[in-house]
Order: structure tokens, then C-alpha cells, then sequence
């Protein structure tokens, strides 16, 4: 009996969707090795409205950087797409004695155009990395301003777990068809990213 209740719910009121393969499409995978920046510079199109780039495991050689993400116009010959964000973070030590919700208005940014950040603050030790995603929302439109949101999981340097939340828009109606990530200081030693487009 619950199977036909679902099975009616699914195919009649649309409340409730079974999964299918095919809405999120890998598009391309980029491993970081002692690399200054990772950019993807094809796939981002009018093919999808939505794209996922997933960060894992991302391992800075330098201690205490920040990640920044910047936006092209042009197929990656420019990274400088204005950029109005805002950044804010939940954190927990180790050792269980401080915890906070913090907004910190110095890593917002408000027309950049030199890149903005996702996460600050990072450890480099072996066996520390941050994970998480970005979204970037209808690329290729004509008409409006280009919005993403970004969620990662960071091991901080003095021992923290940092989640932290950003969401900003990239202020252009020109498509935006190329995308790079970078820390503001060395290199992105290890990790992997992976473009999706969501249907």
C-alpha cells in the first residue's frame, strides 16, 4: 500500500520527486599540485543555469591564507569581474573552550575586482584542508547580474573548525565563461576540484 501512495504522490501532485542520474552532470576535475591557481576555462556555457565547483581536501602551502574566487569575461585572458560579497563563520576549538558566530565586515568586498574570499585563516600542517562548494547561478545570461553562494568545512590554523558561509554576486550582464581559484598568498598545494552543471 505505501508503495502505491508514493508511487500516486510521485506521479500526480509532484510533492515528491523520485531521484534521476542525470541532474547533476560532471563536467570537468582539476588536482591541484603546488599550483598557483586552478581555473577552468571551458564547460561553463548556456548548457546548465546552475554549475557546483566541490572542493576537496584543499591544502594551502602557506600558513594563514585566505581562498579567493574571481570571474571572467573572456575565456580566462581576464579575471576581474567586479565582485560585491559578504562573509560570515561559525567556529569550535578542539578543545571545546571557544565557540562564536561571527560577521567580519574586512573580508566583505564591494566591487572588487581583484578577486573575493571564500574562507580566511587557514592551517597548512599535513593534515589540514578545507572542503565544501560553490554555486554559480545562470552564467551565461545577458540580462542579470551573476550570484553565487559558497559553504566550506576549514581546519584553521590555531586548531578550529571554521564553517564558513559567503554569497556575493559578480556585478556584470556579460556572461561569465571562465572562473578561477586561488589563495591570496602561495600556492594551492593539494586537492581536487570538480566543475558540475545541475540541470
Amino acid at each position: 500500500m505505501s508503495g502505491i501512495i508514493a508511487s500516486n504522490i510521485d506521479s500526480n501532485s509532484g510533492l515528491i520527486k523520485k531521484p534521476s542520474a542525470g541532474v547533476w552532470v560532471k563536467i570537468s576535475a582539476v588536482s591541484a599540485s603546488s599550483s598557483a591557481t586552478v581555473s577552468f576555462t571551458s564547460g561553463i556555457d548556456s548548457t546548465y543555469n546552475k554549475y557546483c565547483f566541490v572542493f576537496n581536501n584543499i591544502h594551502p602551502s602557506a600558513s594563514d591564507p585566505f581562498f579567493e574566487i574571481n570571474f571572467s569575461i573572456d575565456s580566462g585572458s581576464n579575471y576581474n569581474v567586479a565582485i560585491t560579497s559578504s562573509l560570515w563563520v561559525a567556529y569550535h576549538n578542539e578543545g571545546g573552550s571557544a565557540t562564536g558566530l561571527v560577521y567580519n565586515s574586512s573580508h566583505d568586498s564591494a566591487q572588487d575586482t581583484d578577486g573575493t574570499r571564500i574562507l580566511t585563516s587557514q592551517g597548512n600542517g599535513n593534515d589540514e584542508s578545507f572542503s565544501g562548494y560553490m554555486y554559480l547561478f545562470n552564467p551565461s545570461s545577458t540580462t542579470f547580474v551573476k550570484h553565487f553562494l559558497t559553504r566550506v568545512s576549514e581546519y584553521g590554523s590555531t586548531s578550529y573548525i571554521y564553517d564558513f558561509n559567503s554569497a556575493g554576486y559578480g556585478n556584470t550582464t556579460s556572461a561569465i565563461d571562465a572562473v578561477q581559484f586561488a589563495y591570496n598568498t602561495g600556492n594551492i598545494d593539494a586537492g581536487i576540484i570538480t566543475l558540475y552543471g545541475i540541470n
